[in-house]
């Protein structure tokens, strides 16, 4: 009996994270990244109970995968070290069943990567184009001449997807935030950091995660016009927060030690409208490229995750129909994409707009408009601000199969 094949495009963490999850379904998959090799340098993730649980239903481990650190407390403060908010991390474990974990990114997609059977991942693998996404059998076509004829395409290519681009022509497409955010990791084991903190300032906000073995994932956000950059982005940074509380001056330090391209920036957008639909005929989007959202929960690659054990659950197992039998009305193919799309598209563009309310909510400049936020977010009691992270934490859930599917 012949295998089904998914051909999955970008090799991020959604797109890695389907093809486990896939391949753990008896598909044969492919990984096409444009990219020609693996991530060396990059900044952290954050792995909230939500993603944990989606990838332990495909058997990831993630902390045992790519190492991990998890902080004593997690919180909100002023630039001047007040606290608004936060829990503790046991307290979330014992709501959540477990605690939020970061990682580094590169040595993440890394282990997404070596679950992967061999020859399934190809790097300098672009792909131009999908042909015939509405019948039996698409052929995803690369820049270096290769055509690859699929039952499943997986559209991972982030997010200015050429994908999504090419089958909703009519889409508004991105929606720039209006902020420009910095992100790099640090070595600091000496520093004694156990707290995951987020400051936020008066349109600016500097956020701090520890990874494993001492080290720092650091972000920092600025309300700018899109397109702007400095000439070295470290000084920069020192200008904008040297002066806020310790230990963010003490990191700086560090930040301004690195190699100035070591420090990323990015401008923040996210997706203008929801996407009508999560796929169109065999082709399913995840990830940045079906739902971009502002990183503001730390839920983008979470939702990928999400995104991704969804679609592979409800997809049937690789064993394909007799081929005498074709790929006809019986196909369970795309009635289990609209059942992805009937899962997973209310929940992402609730988690969109709810990051982009965060956002501006952090991002308020005016003095009034930020001592009336810090003194809102103070007043609410650490519990309840905790329970307002159930839908979220406690989301994820694996929808039921077709009645014929195992």
């Amino acid at each position: 009996m012949p295998i089904r094949h998914a051909v999955v495009v970008g090799a991020g963490i959604g797109g890695l994270t389907a093809a486990i999850a896939l391949h753990r379904r008896g598909w044969d998959v492919t990984v096409c990244e444009r990219a020609l090799e693996p991530p060396a340098t990059g900044a952290g993730i954050g792995l909230a109970p939500n993603a944990l649980r989606a990838l332990d239903a495909i058997g990831v481990d993630a902390a045992r995968a790519a190492g991990s650190a998890i902080p004593d407390t997690m919180g909100v403060r002023r630039a001047d070290g007040r606290r608004l908010t936060g829990a503790g991390t046991a307290e979330m474990a014992a709501r959540y069943g477990t605690a939020p974990i970061a990682v580094p990114r590169p040595a993440f997609t890394a282990a997404l990567a070596a679950a992967l059977p061999p020859r399934a991942l190809r790097y300098g693998a672009a792909v131009t184009a999908v042909d015939g996404a509405e019948g039996p059998c698409p052929t995803v076509r690369t820049a270096g001449g290769a055509e690859l004829p699929a039952d499943l395409v997986v559209a991972a290519d982030g997010i200015r997807s050429a994908l999504r681009r090419a089958y909703f022509p009519a889409h508004p497409g991105l929606h720039y935030l209006g902020e420009t955010a910095w992100r790099t990791i640090v070595d600091a084991p000496d520093l004694g950091i156990r707290a995951m903190s987020e400051t936020w300032g008066r349109g600016e906000r500097f956020g701090i995660t520890p990874l494993a073995d001492g080290r720092f994932y650091l972000y920092a956000t600025a309300l700018a016009p899109a397109g702007t950059r400095s000439a070295d982005p470290r000084a920069e940074l020192l200008d904008r927060f040297g002066s806020w509380h310790d230990p963010i001056p003490a990191l700086l330090d560090r930040v301004r030690r690195l190699d100035p391209a070591d420090v990323l920036q990015n401008d923040l957008h996210d997706l203008a409208a929801p996407l009508p639909r999560l796929h169109h005929g065999r082709i399913a989007w995840v990830g940045d490229a079906a739902h971009a959202m502002a990183p503001n929960l730390g839920q983008g690659g979470c939702q990928a995750i999400e995104d991704a054990v969804v679609l592979a659950h409800l997809l049937p197992a690789g064993g394909a129909p007799d081929p005498a039998t074709g790929a006809g009305a019986g196909d369970p193919v795309p009635a289990a994409l609209a059942a992805y799309t009937a899962a997973r598209r209310d929940r992402t563009d609730a988690v969109r707009v709810r990051a982009r309310r965060v956002g501006r909510l952090g991002a308020l400049r005016h003095p009034l408009a930020a001592a009336a936020r810090d003194a809102a977010v103070r007043a609410v009691p650490d519990r309840l601000a905790l329970r307002g992270m159930d839908d979220l934490f406690n989301g994820f859930r694996l929808p039921a199969r077709h009645p014929a599917e195992p």
